[in-house]
């Protein structure tokens, strides 16, 4: 085992100052089987020395005199796991003298071991022996050190595939996590107008009586030929339709399906827009006030989900009062440490207040849980409260409530106050007109018969040439016809179109 480990170690380069030294040490290292290579100077030796080298055994005073700048150059660019061995062979001196040598060379060459002359064969051959020993375990330290590097990028290689396996597995997941919410989102807002239906059914069966009605009695007096008071009728079917068509700009910007995006957004106006839909879902039997005053403080968050989680609140307030009752909403200020929670950031809240009859303090700790519901079976899904805390929770701001058996509910919603301006959103059921001049020609384009009648009277009071299409085939057939400059320009001339 000793005599592999010698001979794993390397050569041994051997540096004397005369011929017959190098010899004399060349013979000593072949009498026990050792390889050693004789160099000629410190220069050939710098040449020499490698990874391959066992060992240096050189006298001291060829060091000392000599430039050692490319062979320690050489020993600093060893890899991790190299750390040539020296002997050098040093000359009886003053004492002083020569450890001042000893050090400066050590610091210089790293790995030496001083043997003083003259020389003892037995002591030079074992501390040869130890240090090329020493240097077979360094090569053996390369084997393992290669292999665990090895080991290391394979682990790298295998960690970084589970980590884009995971990342992929995280997008994915978080991919169909948006959805979903968005499918919540979408059936929650879905479930609401499904509770609107009975309110607006109502209000449209009265609008629609006053439309119709006034109708029939300017029929009726047309046909005897009395024209007076037409105007007052005409007006009043004006007014129905506005209405009816304002309610329907409402109902339809509430359920359409939109990209969710914070803006800053005035409640106050957005409070006095809703305030209308409200009024039709929650029915007469239940008195409403509304405490919205101008000048509140813009808050960051989506327009669409607040109105939805609005909506949502002022009917979890209406099936609380199936007997009738108050429903007040209100919206507030709230400067620095006013807001609940404390902190010194300004803040606005908007409260939905019920006389119902109020939660008992098991229900209050689970209101918002996903799923959970006192409603009956088919009522309701247990997300409306989940997903309105979720979106206060994103817009930065917290929910609250105040209950007790027979007391009411308070529910509050708290958002950081905006400090930008808010924008302010186009009224519902007013577009804008379109601006067309006399004398040009319109194509009008509608699958509604009444509609297109409609349009192309109005357009033709205008002075404009109109033709009519009831789909767009016959529009494609009637624009190829050419010959004509025809405006092209979307419009609506009936507000509730």
């Amino acid at each position: 085992m000793a005599d592999r480990s010698l001979r794993d170690a390397g050569p041994v380069l051997i540096l004397a100052p005369t011929e017959r030294d190098g010899l004399g040490l060349f013979r000593l290292l072949a009498s026990e089987r050792i390889e050693g290579q004789r160099v000629e100077s410190v220069s050939a030796l710098a040449e020499s020395v490698g990874v391959a080298t066992g060992l240096v055994l050189v006298t001291d005073e060829l060091l000392f005199h000599a430039d050692l700048g490319p062979l320690t150059a050489h020993l600093s660019r060893q890899p991790p796991w190299s750390d040539l061995p020296f002997i050098v062979l040093s000359q009886m001196g003053t004492q002083a003298r020569r450890q001042m040598d000893e050090i400066r060379l050590a610091e210089r060459l790293g790995n030496v071991l001083f043997i003083e002359r003259p020389l003892n064969a037995v002591t030079l051959l074992s501390a040869v022996k130890t240090s090329l020993r020493a240097r077979s375990w360094q090569r053996r330290l390369r084997g393992h050190m290669e292999e665990e590097a090895a080991a290391a990028e394979r682990m790298a290689e295998l960690l970084e595939a589970r980590v884009r396996e995971r990342t992929a597995a995280l997008e994915a997941a978080e991919a169909e996590r948006r959805r979903i919410a968005a499918a919540l989102a979408q059936s929650q807002k879905m479930e609401a107008v499904g509770q609107l239906t009975g309110g607006i059914a109502h209000d449209f069966n009265n609008m629609l009586t006053g439309v119709l009605g006034s109708l029939d009695l300017m029929q009726a007096r047309l046909a005897k030929g009395r024209f007076s008071e037409l105007e007052r009728f005409l007006g009043l079917a004006r007014t129905g339709a506005e209405r009816a068509a304002g309610l329907t700009q409402r109902l339809l910007a509430f359920s359409r399906r939109q990209v969710l995006t914070p803006q800053p957004v005035e409640l106050q106006r957005l409070v006095a827009g809703m305030e209308g839909l409200i009024r039709s879902t929650i029915g007469p039997e239940i008195d409403i006030e509304v405490d919205a005053p101008a000048g509140s403080w813009p808050v960051l968050c989506d327009p669409h989900q607040m109105e939805s989680a609005l909506l949502n609140l002022c009917i979890n307030a209406r099936d609380a009062m199936p007997g009738g009752g108050r429903l007040a909403i209100a919206l507030a200020n709230l400067p620095g440490s006013g807001a609940p929670g404390g902190g010194a950031e300004d803040r606005v809240t908007l409260s939905v207040r019920d006389t119902g009859s109020g939660m008992a303090p098991e229900v209050m700790q689970r209101a918002f849980d996903p799923f959970f519901t006192t409603k009956p079976i088919g009522q309701g899904t247990g997300l409306g409260l989940s997903m309105i805390y979720g979106f206060v929770q994103q817009s930065g701001g917290r929910i609250t409530i105040e209950s007790a058996p027979g007391q009411g509910t308070t529910l509050r919603l708290c958002f950081p106050r905006h400090r930008g301006a808010a924008i302010a959103a186009p009224e519902a059921g007013k577009p804008e007109a379109a601006a067309t001049g006399p004398g040009g020609t319109v194509l009008v384009v509608d699958d509604e018969p009444s509609l297109r009648l409609l349009a192309a009277e109005v357009l033709r009071e205008r002075g404009c040439t109109v033709l009519e299409a009831g789909d767009a085939a016959s529009a494609l057939e009637i624009l190829r016809g050419g010959g004509r400059s025809i405006c092209s320009s979307p419009i609506s001339v009936c507000r509730g179109a």
